[in-house]
């Protein structure tokens, strides 16, 4: 196996395997892995051009605790109110969340903590994207999850980022 030219140049690479296989030291961008995602983004929302700190940055884990355990208090007092009952809860929070998120952006919680549910795309969430996000906000284990730019499974299926205002 021998190298041949340059890359980008005609038959460049290595031959062998009979097709066109690149060498390492020209394809170390891509094979290196999540290593290198990591080094590219030295704050969260980096890549999708958001500010390190502030009003736009994309908001802490702690923060977005916060407003879901305001929510949930909410909800709960609403449910023993209405209902009489902590039964419904569940549900007044499930009607919350996806009511308020697909309308404005906000729930109570994070409108308190000032911060906002956003797509990507500058659109407003809408209402089958809130109720894609709200559904996995319910299963519980997908906003767990959740990537360099704090974007849980919830957020990257319904494209959205939560930030501050």
């Amino acid at each position: 196996m021998a190298a041949a030219g340059r890359p980008g140049e005609p038959g460049a690479g290595l031959r062998g395997y009979g097709v066109f296989v690149t060498e390492r030291r020209w394809a170390g961008s891509w094979l290196s892995g999540t290593r290198a995602a990591r080094e590219e983004n030295a704050y969260p929302g980096q890549h999708f051009g958001l500010p390190e700190e502030g009003p736009g940055s994309v908001a802490g884990f702690g923060r977005r605790l916060g407003a879901v355990f305001i929510d949930w208090l909410l909800c709960m007092i609403i449910s023993l109110g209405v209902f009489r009952t902590q039964y419904w809860t569940i549900a007044v929070f499930a009607v919350e969340v996806y009511v308020l998120t697909a309308l404005t952006g906000f729930t109570v919680g994070k409108r308190l903590l000032g911060l906002r549910v956003v797509r990507l795309d500058g659109k407003p969430v809408g209402l089958w994207w809130a109720l894609v996000r709200t559904a996995l906000l319910l299963a519980v284990v997908p906003p767990l999850v959740f990537d360099n730019d704090l974007r849980g499974l919830h957020d990257k299926a319904a494209n959205t980022l939560v930030i501050r205002i």
